[in-house]
């Protein structure tokens, strides 16, 4: 048809040309995204072409990736890898085809009979054998090829493990882009964990400096007033004042938890005694039993916060006019230990297990707290490579369990 009259149906956008263009920037923009042509070569890469020579029977393979009019060879086994124009490469037709080739005497095929690779020029290629490299998107971008300098049968076995092989080519490629994706994620993690220490510490300085001016004050007007309802008044205001200074001070806890915590041997039985000490006035030692605890790795300290914590909660928790009845135990799972502090109290409702662990979540308003202890535990914990949760108790009650990997002998 004359181009006077174009086809109406000849979309410019379903141009050769235009469908061209957009493949190789599309394999180009792959290629940059697993940035895979700079730097050493991959040991991973290198043992895959070995093993494709092995199971093709031949003792050449390599690895062949192409972005604009180059083929660069990444991998190779048995011979020393150079980067090619793709009009010479004769895995260029792969690429272009998305199919696989596999031949057994190249010189013989018309694709390839005047290609320097097969005339003696840059090699004497006769077996070929040729499967494209797709990523999870589907663009091609390159091959892992295998070749001889003499002539070889091609056999069901050899093309299916040329097939997988090749699979694998792209796998690594991926999990070392998923890796170096992880990294970046976990170096912006720190940078914003180090931004929310600075921004808390600043913050409670910001806001306990007032606190403690209105704090002096109240305390101050303590001694002038004495009509009962000022006197009231003036309690709860301190009252008010504390609740928020230990808001602000739970908060700057919380934000500053879950960095790396320290590796030293922790004894639990040591560390509950100090939490119970600390607990003295507010709990009994009388209602909280317990059975042996395990020594594990990690942050005295803070471990030792969270006993407190979920002793503390159990406390708090319990039914009004009943003595609290806390039990803390512990158990040797896979690999971990499993720490439980068991109570007699009001219990968690199902679906409300999970919310408690959020910050500022307070399902019972009745008790004192800032809804900031069990999502600092859970902080803690996570941070030391373990988990959290809450199970109902059988008979009443709830149990507060956190799993710790097992100390290393």
């Amino acid at each position: 048809m004359s181009d006077l009259h174009p086809d109406p149906h000849d979309h410019p956008h379903d141009h050769p040309h235009d469908r061209d263009r957009d493949t190789v920037r599309q394999r180009e923009r792959a290629l940059a995204t697993y940035d895979v042509l700079r730097g050493p070569p991959r040991r991973e890469l290198d043992s895959l072409v070995e093993l494709a020579a092995q199971v093709a029977g031949v003792p050449f393979a390599a690895v062949n990736l192409f972005s604009g009019d180059t083929q660069h060879q990444v991998a190779t086994s048995g011979f020393e890898g150079r980067d090619t124009p793709m009009q010479q490469s004769m895995c260029r037709h792969v690429v272009e085809s998305g199919r696989p080739i596999i031949v057994e005497d190249a010189g013989l095929d018309v694709r390839f009979a005047e290609n320097p690779w097969t005339t003696g020029e840059l090699a004497d290629i006769r077996y070929y054998g040729s499967q494209p490299l797709r990523t999870p998107d589907g663009v091609v971008i390159g091959t892992l090829c295998v070749f001889d300098d003499q002539v070889h049968e091609v056999t069901p076995a050899a093309e299916r493990g040329l097939a997988q092989l090749a699979d694998r080519v792209v796998d690594v490629l991926e999990l070392e882009l998923a890796s170096r994706r992880l990294s970046e994620v976990n170096a912006r993690l720190s940078t914003a964990n180090e931004r929310l220490v600075h921004f808390a510490g600043q913050v409670s300085h910001d806001l306990k400096n007032p606190l403690t001016s209105v704090s002096l004050s109240l305390e101050s007007l303590e001694l002038e007033v004495s009509d009962p309802f000022q006197v009231d008044t003036v309690a709860r205001a301190r009252r008010g004042v504390d609740r928020m200074s230990g808001m602000i001070s739970n908060l700057l806890e919380f934000a500053s938890q879950g960095a790396a915590p320290g590796d030293d041997a922790v004894d639990l039985e040591v560390e509950l005694g100090a939490a119970l000490d600390d607990l003295a006035g507010r709990v009994s030692r009388e209602s909280v039993s317990h059975e042996a605890l395990p020594t594990v790795r990690g942050d005295a300290v803070q471990l030792r916060s969270v006993l407190m914590n979920l002793v503390d909660n159990a406390a708090k928790f319990t039914v009004d006019g009943e003595e609290p009845q806390i039990e803390v135990g512990a158990r040797a799972l896979d690999g971990h230990h499993r720490l439980e502090v068991r109570d007699r109290g009001r219990g968690v409702p199902a679906d409300k297990r999970e919310r408690i662990f959020a910050p500022l979540a307070r399902l019972d308003k009745s008790v004192d707290g800032t809804g900031i202890g069990l999502a600092t535990c859970r902080r803690i914990v996570e941070a030391h490579g373990g988990s959290m949760g809450v199970d109902e108790r059988p008979g009443g009650g709830s149990v507060f369990w956190f799993e710790l990997p097992a100390a290393a002998d």
